[in-house]
């Protein structure tokens, strides 16, 4: 038996903390000693842990002043070596940035697993203070650490070519498990509002995620006002939350298109699969991911896919063939659509809502997927192809495998 913490960021609906859980409830079945440690613990958490939760803050850090984030960032380290002793640890395996960091400051002896989700080099060009942490971890603190997982050949090459990171030995490519007995199970249950389940009478496009600048949804919306032009009874359904600056610049982009009618923000759900289950089409039009999980989870309950190439981690999940990523129009795959990149370089809330090429033809795609039958019958017909790399016994097992 192993004696396991898992650290998350926190406890929302993004596609680390619904891994973690993963993991979580897969370790406990198999009879080991888990515990899931959330660096920031809030009241609206989505995911929880039951008794074996633990927390280092019941503060998000916008609720924080500079000094009192500086004092976490030093007091975490302590606390998280204290934790590690006092349950007598064996293996960590933490998701994101900062739990990396973390883990490899505490100078403990367990086998030390960090992960990373998302194409850094994008997200690093954001000068904030944790870029500058992980920017330095990465010729540094990282070496502590026993094994670094990717989840995507992309992400990998991105952090050796144009991340500096030095300690390229660590590096393994390990995609993100899904128990697809339960996401298939959870997407029957019924949806218990009206009001809500009403909104799937119509064509409906749906985003799930943090409405972050990484996710980027003013595309999803500049492209949406081309789709309703031509289709006027169509639906964009948002689920999940995020930064209120986003909040509000989307919302007062839908009211300078006039789309009030059209678009809907449902905010978080415990259960998200029973809402994918239902859509027309999944919508990501990221300037930087990893390998979203969304997109294994929409091709498991055979919901098309429509996202933007922001890293060749997408066309890693969605085609089964080595493409180039398109740049000039899109290219329907066996998992649905690819579009081209939307990322201009420059990560934030935009300055103009001047249309980009990209989103004409992000719209394109979404009208041809809402029209077209291929699309869902191509994905039944790969699907088992598409999501035999993902089986979660394979990926626990190689994630803890003994470096």
């Amino acid at each position: 038996m192993k004696r396991i913490l898992l650290i998350v960021p926190y406890g929302s609906v993004g596609g680390m903390e619904r891994l973690a859980f993963s993991f979580y409830t897969f370790l406990k079945a198999k009879g080991h000693y888990v515990k899931a440690l959330k660096l920031m613990k809030l009241d609206n958490d989505i995911i929880h842990f039951g008794g074996d939760e633990l927390f280092l803050s019941k503060k998000d850090f916008h609720e924080m002043t500079k000094s009192q984030r500086a004092s976490f960032y030093i007091n975490s380290i302590f606390k998280l070596r204290s934790l590690i002793k006092k349950h007598k640890i064996t293996h960590s395996i933490s998701f994101g940035a900062l739990p990396n960091i973390f883990s490899s400051l505490t100078f403990t002896k367990d086998c030390k697993i960090a992960s990373i989700h998302a194409l850094k080099s994008v997200e690093l060009s954001n000068p904030s203070t944790l870029s500058k942490l992980t920017k330095l971890a990465y010729t540094s603190s990282y070496k502590n650490l026993d094994k670094v997982v990717c989840i995507s050949n992309a992400i990998k090459k991105d952090l050796i070519e144009n991340c500096n990171f030095k300690f390229e030995d660590k590096l393994e490519v390990i995609y993100n498990p899904h128990n697809f007995i339960e996401i298939e199970t959870k997407a029957e249950l019924p949806i218990t509002s009206v009001d809500e389940l009403a909104l799937f009478n119509s064509p409906t496009i749906l985003f799930v995620g943090r409405l972050s600048a990484q996710k980027s949804p003013w595309h999803i919306i500049n492209a949406f006002n081309f789709v309703v032009k031509e289709n006027p009874e169509t639906k964009l359904i948002f689920i999940g939350d995020g930064d209120m600056r986003i909040q509000e610049y989307l919302e007062k982009l839908i009211k300078d298109y006039g789309l009030e009618q059209n678009i809907f923000f449902l905010g978080r759900k415990s259960n998200p699969y029973q809402y994918l289950s239902k859509a027309d089409v999944l919508i990501l039009a990221s300037h930087y991911e990893g390998t979203p999980n969304v997109i294994v989870e929409a091709i498991c309950l055979e919901t098309p896919v429509v996202s933007s190439c922001c890293t060749d981690g997408i066309i890693e999940l969605m085609s089964l063939k080595n493409i180039n990523a398109p740049t000039k129009s899109f290219t329907e795959v066996e998992g649905g659509i690819i579009t081209p990149n939307l990322f201009r370089g420059k990560l934030g809330i935009p300055t103009t809502n001047d249309a980009q090429y990209e989103e004409k033809i992000l719209a394109n795609a979404l009208l041809h997927a809402l029209k077209s039958d291929n699309i869902k019958e191509r994905i039944r017909k790969n699907k088992s192809r598409l999501l035999e790399k993902f089986d979660i016994e394979k990926v626990v097992d190689s994630y803890l495998k003994e470096v």
